[in-house]
């Protein structure tokens, strides 16, 4: 399954540089964190759910790294870049072996199928 993005075609030359650098800065961020650790907990401040994630990971005794990106009232541009780049519209973004898996109840549901473990005890 793919998901639509506007073709290149479609963008005006004169504009491209500018959508390819907005928030690239936040999005290297991210994919530097994924490729240096197992599991990578995208979030923000006030929101519940990556709380509940980080809460869980370490009852289960997973490692992971967490990033946290503004809150409900500051962020929100930035944060829209990691949303674009990743199609994942909610916070948190789980990222598993450099996969994203989803937010708080996909892992819930990774951890409770035994599925977490398997994907991580897989080579990479």
């Amino acid at each position: 399954m793919s998901r639509s993005i506007l073709d290149e075609a479609h963008i005006h030359p004169a504009i491209r540089e500018t959508i390819a650098n907005n928030h690239a800065d936040i999005v290297r961020e991210v994919q530097s964190a994924i490729a240096g650790n197992d599991i990578v907990i995208v979030g923000m401040a006030q929101n519940p759910f990556p709380k509940k994630v980080r809460k869980i990971l370490g009852q289960q005794g997973f490692s992971f790294r967490y990033l946290e990106y503004g809150n409900y009232l500051s962020g929100w541009r930035r944060r829209n870049a990691l949303k674009m780049w990743t199609g994942w519209p909610t916070f948190p973004m789980v990222f598993v072996k450099g996969v994203l898996v989803g937010g708080a109840s996909d892992l819930e549901k990774l951890i409770e199928s035994r599925e977490l473990a398997r994907l991580l005890e897989a080579k990479a």
